[in-house]
């Protein structure tokens, strides 16, 4: 009897741990449910996006496995959004406690996952509450634009999940009948194959997930001996894995077509090849740095603009990276669990460095929140080798452990501050990152803007284009607010630069033709909402604001025509 009470007590302690793992986290993040909507992408998933909005319908159902909107394809992100807007309208603390709930789900995955994996509680147990509370995750907790990270890497854990069932059963009937190993383990393969589909679908950043699975498959599940690489073992587990990489494959395909078409992809004119290695391998240095001294954490972290210590900072990242990895592969036969999770690190990064720049980030933070698990583990298991081998007291272990964990949740607490509302994130951004962010002051402007603090708003807008003299948004927003408080004049030049600039963009000849109107210069006015229209016919603005001009020139026809064909698009 008092046997089966100790097996009971500890088949209980797992469920115990992963209650409290919940709770905490729930505790912690919970002042996301009284944050709003910020100006930053979450008006391209949800504020301004009319499809999302409708909630779950035929048309939007279509849409979203169709669309490459936002210069991605996430058709699973993007039904998530139409059920919260089916469910709770536009209510962002709704939006937010959705975020939240995936991402407790994930603390606890990821435990399960580890516990299964290794049959260590404690490490298991601390890498899960690092990953829950860790300051670097809050952006892609408390955004709401980002429910693709929380999505994904819920699904990315329950691959892991179904691929860890799969393997443990496969090397288990091996042991016993090799001739039945096919058949045994099958389920789980299709389960965790589904997962994956599922998890490229929710963001196409899980292309490297079969990379971890070799990981997996080297430590724990020791499928590749640990004394020696085989050749053989390495080409028998990576054909074993062909349908998840022909699945990663086409998400390459079918992401850089994407993001191509949504022109956020830099060409090598604008960011040669030389300058993103340089600054992939710095990034790689910075997440590190933020992950152990996490300070002066941002939305928006800009490309350097002076980069005369680029081959000094570059060396420094290239020998650092390279000591780890030398230092880690030097000692795997005794501590495999530093190369998996340095590697684990390393890789899943990859799509998301700056190799194939996207925008004009160096760096995001959000980006870390799959691939830290990996440092998490080396971290964990090698506290618990080192305490082993030189005899630390477990009351000193723990105590440190704790103090870490209790660190982790009071930096927390100050980051989700920041996430308030557009105003604090934004001035916070500028604050931790510096006054030389172009986009940072654009975003500041609209957030004043939108609370009618138009002067503040202009002073912002005039910085980000003194920074950037190239940046479109800047001389339009600046253009637009300068024409809503009346002086159209001063407003012109800024939306004649915009134009200049990007003179395909309909929406900026739409404003720019406003204002010409207002100018009464009528005929270039006309010729900058047809131009609106060859460029977008299918854009209900330029329509309206054609037949506006038509009808204010007596061409009654012909404005009811345009009113006409803008309510049959929208």
């Amino acid at each position: 009897m008092r046997a089966k009470s100790q097996t009971k007590n500890l088949m209980s302690r797992p469920r115990l741990i992963g209650l409290l793992l919940a709770l905490v986290t729930l505790l912690a993040y919970w002042p996301v449910a009284c944050n709003g909507f910020v100006n930053y992408d979450d008006q391209v998933y949800v504020t301004e996006n009319r499809v999302v909005q409708n909630g779950l319908t035929w048309a939007g159902l279509k849409w979203a496995f169709t669309t490459g909107y936002g210069g991605n394809w996430h058709p699973v992100t993007w039904l998530s959004h139409m059920l919260d807007c089916e469910w709770f309208g536009l209510n962002a603390g709704a939006h937010h406690s959705v975020n939240l709930l995936f991402h407790t789900a994930n603390t606890v995955l990821l435990f399960w996952l580890l516990l299964r994996l290794t049959r260590e509680l404690w490490p298991s147990a601390f890498v899960a509450a690092l990953f829950a509370w860790h300051p670097l995750h809050v952006e892609s907790v408390a955004w709401v634009a980002e429910r693709k990270d929380v999505l994904s890497t819920c699904f990315a854990l329950l691959t892991l999940l179904a691929y860890a069932r799969y393997a443990q059963k496969r090397l288990s009937v091996e042991r016993r009948e090799p001739m039945a190993k096919a058949s045994v383990s099958a389920p789980d393969y299709a389960l965790a194959l589904i997962f994956f589909a599922l998890g490229l679908m929710s963001k196409p950043m899980l292309v490297t997930l079969p990379l971890v699975m070799l990981l997996l498959d080297y430590w724990p599940l020791g499928r590749i001996p640990n004394y020696k690489f085989r050749i053989l073992d390495l080409k028998r587990l990576t054909l074993e894995k062909w349908p998840f990489f022909l699945l990663t494959i086409i998400s390459c395909i079918v992401t850089f077509l994407a993001q191509s078409r949504g022109e956020a992809v830099m060409t090598i004119q604008q960011f040669p090849l030389n300058l993103r290695v340089a600054n992939a391998l710095i990034a790689y240095e910075r997440y590190l740095g933020k992950t152990f001294w996490p300070t002066s954490l941002a939305v928006l972290y800009p490309l350097p603009h002076h980069w005369s210590w680029i081959l000094a900072m570059t060396a420094a990242a290239f020998g650092l990276l390279g000591g780890i990895f030398w230092l880690a592969w030097r000692i795997r036969r005794s501590c495999p669990y530093l190369l998996v999770g340095w590697l684990w690190f390393l890789g899943t990064l990859v799509p998301v460095i700056g190799l194939v720049q996207v925008g004009s980030a160096a760096m995001a933070d959000r980006y870390t929140y799959f691939p830290l698990v990996g440092v998490f583990i080396a971290v964990a298991f090698g506290i618990r080798y080192l305490a082993n081998r030189v005899q630390f007291p477990k009351a000193a272990v723990a105590s440190a452990a704790a103090l870490t964990l209790a660190g982790c949740l009071v930096l927390t607490e100050n980051q989700l501050r920041c996430w308030r509302d557009s105003e604090s994130l934004f001035a916070h951004t500028l604050a931790a990152t510096g006054e030389d962010n172009p986009s940072a002051h654009i975003n500041y402007g609209v957030a004043l803007e939108q609370k009618d603090r138009l002067a503040e708003a202009l002073v912002q807008y005039r910085e980000a284009a003194r920074m950037a003299p190239d940046s479109i948004e800047a001389h339009y927003n600046t253009g637009n607010l300068l024409d809503k408080m009346g002086q159209p004049e001063e407003a012109l030049p800024e939306l004649l630069k915009a134009v200049q600039l990007n003179p395909k963009r309909s929406s900026l000849r739409i404003t720019l033709g406003t204002v010409l109107g207002d100018l009464g210069r009528s005929d270039e006015a006309m010729s900058q909402f047809t131009e609106a229209v060859r460029l977008d016919p299918n854009d209900p603005a330029a329509h309206v604001a054609l037949g506006k001009l038509l009808l204010k020139q007596g061409h009654d026809a012909g404005a009811i025509d345009e009113f006409r064909t803008a309510l049959r698009l929208d």
